[in-house]
């Protein structure tokens, strides 16, 4: 018998795309809840129209049953609904950046807005299951990480660990993305006519999803430089992660850095020394794609992740998490 799991939010891309995993999952099945009543069509995002649908409200996910709610919603919306669902007895799976930084103080100052549910910090697992899977497993809420530190995470934090990296000479990732990253309602920067043809860098030394680096590979913000670029394509996530080594190492030697922390995962997919992959390996799929190049001789190292931003960077990896706080196959609709 089918988990009924509800998502808010299923008219954005990332809300459609786990509608779209949870409706081939074995043990879940979707349910839509509307939490506006001005929300518009599903313009086609959705493809099957006979879903289950419900208001998104503590007393519908009672009436509903539902064991679970991804919110993939803005995070003002995350912390409004947020209280009231963890209340009426269901797993929260948050795919905003409302429950990431830990602290009010730390999302202040980088989402430039108060917290309006301080008091959840505490409950929230991150949930980039690589690193913080047994949390998972029992947390309530669980804070999805964002695309763009998913895949800087998964590249850096094994070397850092393993003392590969040359911190004082700090990291540099340049990182691009798809504009479906940047969602679905409406904005002068992603339309057409300002994508098409074009390749732009935003948010420069101060994108909010840096500090998501900082703390889960422990580094400093000096030692950390990070710049997200919009590329003209629907999907996917590149970054090229550029440093210097502690020590002479060989492409082979890193690769064999990350298969000691990676060789059992179920969603890492390492290259051959001196391969890298590109955005149309990861394209629809969960998977983190990794690939190293390296100069021993002259301590130069580039790393290169890729994921699909909409499933990895989001709503895959939100199911992923799922299925660990539900006891279930960690890889159930995902492969």
């Amino acid at each position: 018998m089918s988990l009924p799991v509800g998502v808010v939010g299923f008219r954005g891309y990332s809300g459609a795309e786990a509608v779209r995993i949870l409706s081939r999952h074995p043990d879940c099945e979707p349910v839509l809840l509307e939490h506006r009543v001005d929300a518009g069509a599903d313009a086609g995002l959705l493809k099957k129209p006979d879903i289950r649908r419900a208001p998104a409200t503590a007393d519908a996910v009672s009436a509903q049953g539902l064991k679970a709610v991804l919110l993939a919603t803005p995070p003002e919306v995350s912390m409004d609904l947020t209280p009231d669902f963890l209340e009426a007895g269901a797993i929260v799976v948050d795919l905003s950046g409302a429950f990431r930084l830990r602290t009010p103080e730390r999302y202040k100052q980088w989402y430039k807005e108060e917290h309006t549910a301080p008091g959840l910090f505490g409950q929230a697992a991150y949930g980039l299951p690589e690193y913080c899977r047994e949390r998972v497993r029992s947390a309530r809420l669980i804070s999805n990480p964002g695309c763009y530190p998913t895949a800087a995470n998964l590249a850096i934090r094994p070397l850092a660990e393993a003392g590969a990296i040359d911190r004082k000479s700090g990291i540099v990732c340049d990182a691009k993305s798809g504009v479906s990253g940047a969602g679905r309602k409406p904005s002068l920067s992603t339309s057409f006519c300002e994508v098409t043809e074009n390749f732009s860098a935003y948010s420069i030394l101060k994108h909010r999803h840096v500090p998501e680096v900082l703390l889960t590979s422990g580094l400093e913000e000096h030692e950390f430089s990070f710049t997200a670029q919009l590329i003209p394509i629907e999907r996917g996530i590149l970054e090229t992660i550029y440093f210097r080594l502690a020590r002479p190492l060989t492409a082979a030697d890193i690769i064999g850095i990350f298969d000691k922390q990676y060789g059992n995962e179920p969603f890492i997919r390492l290259y051959e020394p001196g391969r890298v992959p590109d955005l149309h390996a990861v394209e629809h799929t969960n998977f983190c794609d990794i690939g190293v190049v390296s100069d021993a001789a002259s301590g130069r190292c580039v790393v290169v992740s890729a994921i699909d931003n909409l499933v990895k960077g989001a709503a895959g990896q939100a199911i992923q998490n799922l299925n660990l706080a539900l006891g279930l196959e960690e890889t159930a609709g995902l492969l």
